[in-house]
């Protein structure tokens, strides 16, 4: 919708077009009124004057008024320019009022009517007429009279000519004015669509990538959590079907005693693992509610990086039976949170996937800050796997695939991408038989700077 400005000019520039539109009938009324006022004409001749007057009031009518698409047809205008100078000559014999008023009626259309030379044309021979009627006839024979005369003629001509072209320029920087304001409509236009596009495909990528963050943090979370606790649970079967075994298979007093007591350390590991399993999913739910939440890792909380894995490797080792060996090298430093995160994310996926696929006996990690990286590398002796699909396909669904149902390649996928989303780099070596090695490179950006 146009605004109100722009609105308000159209209306005054429709109002200007009635007027001038309106301007040769209401020359034409004056100057016959002022013919009939002055007596300028006898009575005897006012009959066919008037009579004169209504057919050029019915020629302008019919040629402008009635048939205004006519004005885009040359010829069509052209004859009508010479009728109307030629009327205008006829009034002016009669009375000098119409040369004076009327007459500016045939500067206006042929200058406006008619196209390139004929404009002068018609304009010289208005004046022409006029100068005429203002001086009683033809000039003298004389130089000076004569003289007089075209100086009058070309005066005249020289004024519409003037006068004429700046209404033109004035009209075509009205009309360049208003082109613009279109063209700036339209690009405001424009600029609203592709801003609503724009926002659209934003709150489309802040949904997918928040879709990226519960995908990764579910599988580091619970995921990781429910293999944990299915390993627990497992071996709570496995101490329960030895103990149950036992009992059923002693004969003798002594060796009832013995399978008494083996059947209590049995239950003793039952308890056990199964409390360690109600422990790992009470831990689990806090970490998948802090997900939900977008929160950092709960470890990082109360310690620092190199505690808190440190502590990770620990009670992974107690659970999951295979040594681990942590090391922290360099000028420990507070990091960028974010940083640590996925430092400790990374250590979680990796050790989960040795629990559940490497049958590996030690484990490594090593946790190295350097002037401008900070290096995560866990390295296992297991069996190994075939790398030469390359590090996204490190891990096939058929092949990593455990008792647990749990499969390993989103988990090396989600590991790499949170990496990468740091400016990272994540590499991935390893064959069958030789064990693997995982190394995570990431820019050591300390909190004080991330801040700024």
């Amino acid at each position: 919708m146009e605004t109100t400005p722009q609105r308000d000019l159209d209306l005054r520039e429709e109002r200007v077009r009635s007027l001038v539109g309106a301007v040769p009938y209401v020359l034409l009324a004056a100057s016959t009124v002022l013919t009939l006022a002055t007596h300028d004409l006898p009575w005897a001749r006012m009959p066919v004057t008037l009579g004169l007057v209504a057919l050029t009031a019915a020629l302008i009518w019919t040629m402008t008024g009635l048939n205004p698409d006519w004005t885009a047809r040359p010829r069509v205008m052209a004859a009508f320019v010479a009728t109307l100078v030629v009327m205008i000559a006829v009034l002016s014999i009669r009375s000098v009022w119409f040369a004076g008023f009327f007459g500016f009626t045939g500067y206006l259309y042929s200058w406006q009517l008619l196209q390139g030379r004929w404009r002068f044309v018609g304009v010289t021979a208005t004046a022409a007429i006029t100068v005429t009627a203002y001086m009683g006839g033809l000039p003298a024979p004389t130089p000076s009279s004569v003289l007089l005369y075209l100086f009058f003629v070309a005066a005249l001509v020289a004024l519409v000519a003037v006068f004429s072209h700046l209404g033109e320029t004035t009209a075509e920087r009205s009309d360049e004015r208003r082109r613009m304001v279109e063209r700036l409509r339209e690009t405001i236009r424009e600029n609203d669509g592709l801003h609503a596009q724009l926002l659209v495909q934003a709150r489309e990528a802040g949904a997918h990538d928040e879709r990226e963050r519960m995908a990764r943090e579910i599988h580091d979370t619970l995921a990781q959590g429910l293999v944990g606790i299915i390993t627990q649970l497992q071996a709570a079967e496995r101490a329960a079907g030895t103990a149950t075994g036992a009992s059923a298979g002693s004969e003798t007093a002594d060796g009832a005693a013995d399978v008494a007591e083996a059947a209590e350390r049995n239950r003793a590991e039952w308890r056990l693992r199964v409390a360690d399993a109600i422990r790992l999913a009470r831990e689990n739910l806090a970490e998948a509610r802090r997900s939900v939440h977008a929160l950092g890792p709960a470890p990082l909380e109360t310690a620092r990086l190199p505690d808190a894995l440190a502590d990770l490797t620990a009670e992974w080792s107690r659970l999951n039976g295979p040594r681990v060996e942590f090391t922290a090298t360099g000028p420990v430093r507070p990091l960028n949170a974010e940083v640590e995160a996925v430092l400790l994310r990374a250590v979680q996926e990796a050790l989960a996937n040795v629990a559940r696929h490497a049958g590996a006996g030690r484990v490594g990690v090593t946790l190295s800050y350097m002037e401008d990286l900070v290096v995560l590398d866990v390295r296992d002796d297991g069996i190994g796997f075939e790398t030469a699909a390359g590090p996204e396909a490190v891990l096939s669904p058929a092949s990593a695939r455990g008792d647990d149902g749990a499969t390993g390649g989103f988990g090396l996928t989600s590991m790499r991408q949170r990496v990468t989303r740091l400016g990272g780099t994540l590499d991935i070596e390893s064959e069958p038989g030789t064990g693997t090695a995982v190394s995570a490179a990431l820019p050591a950006v300390s909190r004080e700077t991330a801040g700024e």
